[in-house]
């Protein structure tokens, strides 16, 4: 029997378009804002490429896009203020980036956008991950999450204008293949590459790329919750109904095109079911899920809450109103703007204002990005509050190993010791090298490592 985890192990890398304007005026290629944004992680810590005092990683990716993977989570709500303290993260450090631009003679502000493709075409991403069984066939567990997942973007999609409509996913276009070890050449819904970062010969890691990056913090909350059930109830053996598609990828842009959801898909057993449907059989099942499942991990009070906003979803997909959810799911909260401005104008969809629109709502300035100017009036509701963020952007997660990582770090850089930290070891370099593995990701004390960091502490001053 393969291991069922209630209480999973989870992980989001968001990647972050970057640009530098002085009113439309571009002052700085993303290349050189992002040499700009790192100045100061660079400085620090002699590398681009670095843990945060949170124990989750900034990085700079392929393609000069920052990125930011979130420490080990093991519930919904500590996973969404860790990915929530990301954006904190970078908009502090491009507060710092526009003060070194003026210092520099540079006129014009940095803007770091949380969504998933930039003006020139380019995809970025956000990534899922949750830890799995190595007794698991991967490959074969992927191919029944599909069905779910290329439907997923009915409740999830960040939305976007392309091509003269607007469509419910950002990432549905970017995606050619249900299952396989590719990454960015022909991108998957579920990547294969085995890089557990764990005990390699108990668990693995399901990398799962088919996802928008989301403003709103219940869509990310139905996002990560809705897929924490399906897999829990494939772990679990649990009678979910055979909707194994005949070509999974065939159909991600017709229903990225299509808020009906009546995109018809051809199953493999003969027959064909709607997208809409795939997501209402697979929210029946979760509820009956519900009713047996074992009170870890993400509360059970919380997988209500999110069934609950699922079940609204849908039912608004259904009857086509969406007052029900027109605060809470990202594609649904931009749309409705968007077609305010765009009856006040009287234009299509390609008009450039609308693009404007359509950008900025992804701004994670707190204090300009449009999106957190339609929460401060009430018209995008919340999940979590912002002392759960301000404390995760410093503080490392207390209940999975992130937090000996977040320990360690503190110690050895107020010890201001040589040392490498990745997602398992820890290790100083001098005086003497020292290293700690922490292979089991659950575990949120050892005493080797308890014993390195009181070495540590030992060496200060």
């Amino acid at each position: 029997m393969v291991a069922c985890y209630p209480r999973r192990i989870m992980g989001v890398e968001t990647e972050f378009g970057v640009a530098a304007y002085d009113g439309a005026r571009q002052v700085l290629t993303p290349e050189e804002v992002a040499r700009y944004l790192f100045r100061p992680v660079v400085a620090r810590h002699r590398s681009s490429n670095v843990f945060t005092q949170n124990a989750s990683r900034l990085y700079l990716d392929v393609g000069s896009h920052p990125e930011y993977a979130t420490a080990e989570c093991d519930s919904l709500s500590q996973l969404l203020a860790y990915d929530k303290a990301g954006e904190r993260i970078f908009h502090r450090l491009s507060q710092q980036c526009d003060e070194a631009l003026r210092a520099d003679g540079l006129s014009g502000a940095t803007y770091l956008f949380k969504n998933n493709v930039d003006s020139r075409g380019n995809s970025y991403g956000a990534h899922e991950n949750y830890l799995v069984s190595r007794e698991l066939a991967l490959k074969s567990f992927g191919e029944q999450l599909l069905p779910f997942l290329v439907t997923r973007q009915l409740i999830c999609g960040a939305g976007k204008i392309a091509d003269g409509r607007y469509v419910i996913s950002q990432r549905a276009d970017q995606v050619w293949e249900g299952v396989s070890s590719a990454t960015t050449r022909t991108r998957p819904i579920i990547n294969t590459r085995d890089e557990p970062h764990a005990d390699s010969h108990r668990f693995r890691r399901m990398h799962v790329i088919v996802g928008d990056s989301n403003m709103s913090e219940p869509t990310f909350a139905l996002k990560v919750g809705s897929m924490l059930l399906v897999i829990e109830m494939l772990e679990a053996g649990f009678d979910l109904p055979d909707m194994e598609l005949a070509d999974p990828i065939a159909h991600i842009r017709d229903i990225a095109g299509d808020p009906t959801g009546s995109t018809e898909l051809t199953l493999a057993a003969g027959g064909t079911i709607t997208a809409l449907e795939v997501q209402q059989n697979t929210l029946e099942a979760a509820k009956r899920w519900l009713l047996q499942r074992p009170d870890e991990g993400t509360p059970n009070a919380e997988m209500s809450r999110v069934v609950d906003l699922w079940d609204r979803v849908l039912e608004a997909i259904a009857d086509q109103d969406f007052s029900a959810v027109d605060t809470e799911i990202d594609w649904v909260i931009k749309r409705k703007l968007l077609t305010q401005f765009k009856d006040r104008l009287g234009c299509d969809w390609d008009h450039p204002k609308l693009a404007q629109i359509d950008l900025t709502y992804h701004d994670i300035n707190p204090e300009r990005g449009l999106f957190y100017v339609l929460e401060r009036k009430g018209l995008a509701k919340r999940w979590i509050d912002d002392a759960a963020i301000e404390h995760a952007a410093d503080h490392p997660p207390e209940t999975t190993r992130a937090v000996i990582r977040g320990e360690f770090l503190r110690a050895v850089r107020e010890a201001e010791l040589s040392h490498n930290v990745d997602w398992v070891h820890m290790k100083v370099n001098r005086p003497e090298p020292r290293t700690v593995e922490l292979p089991d990701p659950f575990a949120n004390a050892d005493e080797d490592a308890t014993e390195l960091i009181r070495w540590v502490k030992a060496q200060k001053g």
